[in-house]
């Protein structure tokens, strides 16, 4: 699996499921961020030494030496005892870190600002959010000090300068002038010498309509370059204000009295803006409805909503106001059909503000408010084992089914849905909460459940192999999905289809050639994941797919050990062990194996677990799967996910059921 690491903040290392890996000492850190820096190229063991201490003290090179030593043992755990490291190596006389090129965020942070230069407003604007978001704090940050460090913090400190000023100008073209407005100010409060950024902000406030506020900004830039700096301001400057004076046509957003909702938009987020006071609390609610609309636009917008939503949580806590924070919490009722969170930190942070603020709320009142933190609850604490998860979507259903609120219930029965994982072969439950959320939707409206509804029925026709009623459901999601502007729906239906593909193929006597054709189909649909915004399905998905479509078809498991398997590696692993002839790894792998999640990939992974169980003759795992699978041997093995499938699990059993004869 590969190891990434970070170096905008402290500097940090992470294993292949996104684990940290310890560090140790601040010396080890100083080693392995001198070794980022030297960007893949030996850096001499005398030099290392000289830039851990100023005056290197007798023995230092040796020091060196156990500190990479260490280093090497927390990159690369697995590596067997004198065999060469692949990450940390040595070369000539001394070390070099070959990490890959997407492996350090600064690294990628680079390209992801150089790739944005040559998109289109939305795709750059996109882009630099993302990558703005893997700032953790200063780059390298507790190496302020070190000479060796200095001019890499200060190149990537002016990147960064950099992009937010990009994202300012896309936003800029993108008729987002509302947008740009907050982070401009508070670029310019923290780097007032950038000329750029002044100029950004006065046109960003003229373009909301607060003229008289891009002149005051234009001036205050004028003011502190002259008294500061003892120049004047750019020619840029200067003639923003003069047009500003002037109404000058062209300081219009680009897309003029062309696009009305794009004006309507900018002129009610100035009144907004202009009427609503700054620290009022409705702004907090204001923005949770923006969030909620941002999410189900994919990519950057998804993202970006997640990462607000939580500082929305935050802020409405600080104000100590229960019945507000309940309020920003169950907003955000943002359907979910992925049964893997993106971000389990974050979701546990979300989880942990719902308990503080049902607590908080005062007893016997507020029930829609209490319904909604217990639906929170539910979706947040998908993919978990705790007991909280269930027993919270038990309670929202109950309260919006006597409260008698579709809204509320259509939130509650998304936190239901996420919690029918307990055990194997729940497609039909999963199926009536499908269908129930689409009639629900369809009487009151509600188009983003409708569209829940309908991928959830996708999913447990495909378990049930009912292609014919999955395909109504994948095109009536579509359908919806253009009408509503719903981007990432066609993620899942192209994945769909791809699935589809690979379960109904007959290829008896030649697999190859079809199973070239649906490898096609999912490489186009994993290049739909891509910008997503969504870490927790598309890692490890392709190379997972795949797998599964060469066992299905009976073809030559490919190992490659350059394979990121994601999530999926322990129930992966052994498989990649086999194909590479090492069976007493395998059994070990095997023996180490974890019950899978339980989620929409849990009968997948245990058939791979019990496809090498039955290679290496492993009578408790062997056992186990059989156990886990019987609940769903009238379905299709992984195709609940509407993603992949293994065929049915009934043969998967029956497998079973012969090897374990023949073990007794």
């Amino acid at each position: 699996m590969q190891v990434a690491f970070g170096v905008l903040g402290p500097v940090a290392a992470w294993d292949g499921a996104g684990g940290a890996i310890a560090l140790k000492g601040p010396r080890h850190r100083a080693v392995l961020a001198r070794l980022i820096v030297a960007r893949r190229r030996v850096v001499p063991v005398t030099r290392l030494a000289e830039d851990l201490w100023t005056d290197p003290p007798e023995g230092a090179v040796g020091s060196v030496r156990t500190f990479v030593a260490a280093l090497r043992r927390a990159l690369e755990p697995q590596r067997p005892p004198r065999t060469p490291a692949r990450l940390l190596v040595t070369e000539g006389p001394g070390y070099a870190l070959r990490a890959e090129p997407g492996a350090v965020d600064a690294w990628r942070f680079e390209q992801a600002v150089a790739a944005a230069a040559t998109l289109p407003p939305k795709d750059a604007l996109a882009r630099l959010e993302e990558a703005l978001g893997w700032w953790r704090g200063p780059a390298y940050a507790e190496f302020t000090e070190e000479t060796w460090a200095r001019a890499e913090r200060s190149r990537l400190g002016e990147l960064r300068l950099h992009a937010v000023e990009r994202q300012a100008e896309a936003r800029l073209a993108l008729g987002l002038a509302a947008e740009a407005v907050p982070d401009l100010d508070a670029h310019v409060a923290e780097h007032p010498w950038r000329e750029d950024a002044w100029r950004q902000l006065a046109l960003a406030l003229y373009r909301t309509g607060r003229q008289g506020d891009a002149l005051a900004v234009l001036r205050r830039a004028r003011t502190l370059l002259i008294e500061q700096l003892g120049v004047d301001p750019g020619p840029g400057l200067r003639r923003l204000e003069a047009d500003i004076l002037q109404h000058a046509g062209h300081l219009d957003p680009a897309f003029g009295p062309r696009d009305p909702a794009g004006r309507v938009w900018e002129q009610a987020a100035a009144a907004y803006d202009r009427t609503v006071a700054a620290g009022a609390r409705a702004r907090l609610e204001s923005t949770v409805g923006l969030l909620r609309n941002l999410a189900v636009t994919g990519g950057g917008g998804l993202e970006a909503a997640r990462r607000h939503r939580v500082a929305a949580i935050t802020a409405a806590e600080e104000l100590g106001d229960p019945e507000l924070t309940a309020r920003v919490i169950g907003a955000y009722d943002v359907p979910a059909i992925w049964t893997r969170v993106d971000d389990p930190q974050q979701a546990a942070s979300v989880v942990a503000a719902a308990e503080r603020t049902l607590l908080a709320l005062p007893p016997g009142v507020h029930e829609a408010a209490r319904a909604r933190l217990l639906a929170t609850i539910a979706l947040e604490s998908r993919g978990t084992r705790s007991v909280r998860g269930p027993q919270a979507a038990r309670q929202a259903e109950e309260i919006a089914r006597r409260l008698d609120d579709p809204a509320l219930l259509a939130f509650a029965l998304n936190g239901v849905f996420m919690q029918t994982f307990h055990r194997a072969g729940l497609a039909r439950r999963r199926d009536t909460i499908g269908a129930e959320l689409v009639a629900l939707s369809v009487r009151h409206g509600l188009a983003t459940y409708e569209v829940l509804g309908h991928l959830i029925r996708l999913q447990a026709r495909s378990a049930l192999a009912d292609f014919p009623e999955a395909d109504g459901h994948a095109a009536a999601a579509d359908h919806l999905a253009e009408r509503h502007e719903l981007p990432l729906v066609g993620v899942f239906t192209q994945w769909y289809r791809a699935l589809r593909l690979a379960a109904t193929r007959q290829v008896p006597a030649a697999p190859a050639a079809p199973a070239a054709e649906v490898e096609v189909a999912y490489q186009d649909a994993a290049a739909r994941l891509d910008g997503a915004g969504m870490p927790g399905l598309e890692r490890g998905l392709l190379p997972l797919a795949l797998l599964c479509l060469r066992l299905l078809h009976g073809l030559p498991v490919q190992a490659d050990e350059r394979t990121d398997w994601g999530p999926y590696e322990p129930w992966a692993g052994p498989l990649m062990l086999l194909a590479r002839g090492r069976r007493s790894a395998a059994a070990a792998a095997l023996r180490r194996l974890p019950d899978p999640p339980r989620d929409l990939l849990f009968e997948a992974l245990w058939c791979l677990a019990a496809r090498a169980a039955i290679a290496v003759g492993d009578l408790e795992t062997m056992e186990r799967a059989h156990a886990e699978l019987t609940p769903a041997a009238a379905e299709l093995a992984g195709a609940g996910s509407g993603l992949l499938t293994l065929g049915p699990v009934s043969e998967h059993l029956s497998e079973l059921a012969t090897a374990l004869q023949h073990r007794v």
